[in-house]
């Protein structure tokens, strides 16, 4: 399994405000100012119905797909999340799936801008400039995500601003007659058009395969993806009621530019023009976040050993080189030797699929039952929204006609004969199903729950986490001469049954036990044993500094570069409740990385007291440690109680 060292994971850059742009520029194109006049086509006046209906459909993989994001930030989106689920078979054929799809989008996106700049320029060259900004952009994204982000946010925020404004004088002028006989083309027609413009919103989902790169993933991936919805919902839903009540339905179904055609109505030639910039701006905003998600599946697929290891070369702005170059290479062939505009639509459907999958992949991932999997963000209605998740997506696929269907079994055979020929040979893992077979005594895969246990130490602490209380809380044990791990076990068994009114022979055998079991997280001088008890009200440490080092034997779960000859100087005894193991795991996952700071053993050894051992676990940003004396500024203090002292809320005294 890729437990990720520090300099190997790509850097957190991105907000809040980059996520909804990213989200938002990935859907507001094609969908808006390319499908419309044809949806309408087929839906009448409704059309604004259909849009509705896809965004229905989609919302349960965004729910799912939000979840997955935050218990697994991990660069490489659907087919992460899949490999970890289903295992590397459907993980290999959804990469290398996904990613093509994505190139064949960001075709389709760039020669997309030539059904607009032809209303001006008939004899405008749209290949090269296509292929020119294929390069742009991928030069844009060895910059970094920060610096993409930046001019993401840039196109989407002058894209959003011109869309409103579209919308605003719109709606002052609506024709009522043009809405007449409004559900008259039937409901069949408007289901059928509901998977026509499905595809529009699909882009949502794209971020999640830069969530590696996602500051506090936790709150920002759900938040920014929710925020993309309801903005790409209402812009559709608001822009197909202008463009139906502006336009004659004469004019309206089939134009190719409905947006510029609406414009022109009202504000003349130049309502054309800006509308059309606005169309460019759409898809430069949707290219950009295409190449940026589509070069981390290569990332992803590299670190899993599915493809080779050239695609996890990082530069030193620890952006993946290799797989941009790569993926804006592929993106220029397609452009020179395919029709992207036939193509893309077809590799919709097979995006319709994962779509499912990873709805499938919500259902594994919980009844699994692993402690590690630890989303901050859980979908609502499980499991009846992921099970109609499942189904919808199958449903416009068979709707949409044999060649979707038989380009989707293409890529599926293409992924599976790849990952039987090269990728097989290299992996050894399996998904989180196989932890429901072991439910059903079969097989099981550890590997997978050291995965997310890394992924948990990485993510950090959330906020409603005690740690400072816990570490202001603990209990502290020097030993001063040499000792076995067994005593140590002992002593700090004792301490707890006198804080806990367990006995201490229970608390010493269950600390021993995970010892055996290879449960006790053990890396440079630090040990951390561990349990979990029912109906514990709150969750308690004890620290033991041992001087001249103790021997622990143990198969770790968070290193594997620990020697049996090794002495352990740092002991962590954490016991928390069995009712919540994720705040369990989070707070020993804190603990492991605080302790694996450069030189916490040599300052852990130097501590004075048992104060200064805990300021090193508390941080200096943290916390605020002064003496009382004689001297201002805390001379005004001494003598006070503590509740007569000015503190911030939620101030911890220790």
């Amino acid at each position: 399994m890729a437990v990720l060292h520090r300099s190997k994971r790509l850097k957190k850059e991105l907000s809040l405000f980059n996520v909804y742009a990213f989200a938002t520029g990935a859907t507001l194109s094609s969908g808006f100012f390319l499908l419309p006049g044809l949806a309408a086509a087929q839906a009448g006046p409704a059309v604004t119905v259909s849009y509705l209906i896809a965004a229905v459909l989609l919302v349960p993989a965004v729910f799912s797909m939000a979840e997955l994001s935050t218990a697994m930030p991990r660069a490489g989106g659907i087919y992460y999340y899949l490999d970890r689920g289903m295992g590397p078979l459907l993980g290999t054929v959804g990469g290398l799936g996904t990613w093509l799809a994505l190139i064949l989008k960001t075709a389709f996106a760039l020669i997309g801008m030539g059904a607009y700049l032809r209303l001006f320029f008939p004899e405008f060259p749209i290949l090269p400039l296509a292929t020119a900004l294929a390069i742009v952009f991928g030069g844009l994204n060895l910059l970094g995500a920060k610096k993409s982000g930046r001019f993401q946010v840039f196109l989407v925020m002058g894209l959003l601003a011109l869309l409103f404004g579209f919308c605003g004088q719109g709606l002052t002028r609506l024709n009522p007659n043009h809405f007449a006989d409004y559900f008259g083309h039937g409901l069949d027609a408007i289901y059928a058009t509901a998977g026509l413009v499905y595809i529009s919103y699909v882009g949502l989902t794209n971020i999640a395969s830069v969530s590696e790169e996602v500051k506090n993933p936790e709150r920002n991936l759900p938040l920014g993806m929710m925020l993309a919805l309801v903005t790409a919902i209402l812009i559709y839903a608001l822009g197909t009621v202008v463009m139906v009540g502006v336009l004659s339905p004469t004019m309206f179904h089939n134009d190719l530019t409905p947006v510029a055609s609406v414009a022109k109505r009202l504000w003349g030639k130049w309502g054309a023009v800006v509308m059309t910039v606005g169309a460019v701006l759409a898809f430069f905003s949707v290219s950009n976040a295409a190449i940026l998600s589509a070069s981390r599946y290569p990332l992803a697929m590299s670190r899993d050993h599915l493809l080779p290891r050239v695609f996890r070369f990082l530069t030193k702005r620890r952006t993946p080189w290799v797989a941009i170059f790569t993926t804006v290479a592929l993106v220029v062939l397609c452009l020179v030797a395919f029709e992207p505009t036939k193509i893309a639509k077809l590799a919709s459907a097979f995006q319709l699929l994962l779509f499912s999958l990873t709805c499938l992949a919500v259902i594994v991932m919980r009844e699994s039952h692993l402690d590690s999997y630890d989303p901050g963000y859980r979908s609502p209605f499980y499991p009846w929204m992921q099970l109609f998740g499942m189904g919808a997506p199958l449903f416009l696929i068979a709707e949409m006609g044999a060649a979707p269907v038989l380009f989707t079994l293409g890529l599926i055979t293409a992924g599976t004969v790849w990952y039987y020929l090269y990728a097989r040979k290299h992996v050894s893992r399996k998904g989180a199903v196989f932890h429901i077979f072991a439910r059903l005594g079969e097989r099981r895969d550890r590997g997978l729950d050291r995965e997310l246990r890394s992924i948990l130490q990485e993510k950090g602490l959330r906020d409603e986490d005690p740690f400072d209380v816990v570490v202001a809380r603990a209990g502290f044990i020097d030993l001063d001469d040499a000792a076995e791990f067994e005593q140590v076990v002992q002593e700090a068994a004792e301490h707890f049954a006198r804080r806990l009114g367990i006995p201490r022979e229970q608390l010493a055998e269950g600390f021993l036990q995970g010892t055996r079991v290879g449960a006790t997280p053990v890396s440079h001088g630090v040990a951390l044993p561990h349990l979990r008890l029912p109906k514990l009200e709150h969750p308690e440490l004890i620290l033991v500094r041992a001087k001249q080092g103790v021997k622990v034997e143990v198969d770790d779960e968070f290193f594997s570069d620990h020697s049996a000859d090794e002495p352990v100087y740092a002991f962590f005894f954490l016991v928390s409740s069995e009712e919540n193991p994720g705040q369990h795991l989070r707070l020993l996952a804190e603990l492991a990385e605080r302790a694996g700071d450069d030189g916490f053993v040599d300052r852990w050894l130097m501590a004075a007291d048992e104060h200064d051992v805990k300021e090193l676990l508390h941080r200096d940003r943290h916390f605020l440690s002064f003496e009382l004396n004689q001297h201002p500024p805390t001379r005004a203090l001494i003598g006070k109680a503590v509740c007569e002292l000015d503190l911030p809320e939620d101030s911890l005294v220790a």
